[in-house]
């Protein structure tokens, strides 16, 4: 399991096999990390986009809860990044 890691870490038993759970342990933060990672990820894109159409992300965003749009935020920032066109709509929408 530990096949790749350098120096003692990868055949000497004890150094290894603690190497090896320390791992573990980061994988299981880290597959939750990277929903955070993502979330952040999509509020500046849809930040950045909203600010082209002269809003803030949290304008856009109250006002598409007051519209009562229900679009998840992933989607959102995937229409702002590849299909500009679309976004301005969802945008002129709510204003």
């Amino acid at each position: 399991m530990t096949k790749g890691y350098f120096g003692a870490r990868k055949n000497v038993w004890t150094v290894a096999k603690n190497t090896w759970e320390k791992g573990l342990t980061y994988a299981f933060r880290d597959r939750r990390n990277k929903k955070r990672n993502f979330r952040a990820l999509w509020i500046q894109r849809i930040n950045a986009a909203a600010r082209l159409e002269g809003m803030s992300y949290s304008q856009l965003m109250g006002a598409l809860h007051k519209a009562g749009i229900e679009i998840n935020r992933k989607v959102l920032a995937d229409l702002a990044m590849n299909h500009p066109e679309a976004f301005k709509a969802v945008v002129a929408k709510v204003k």
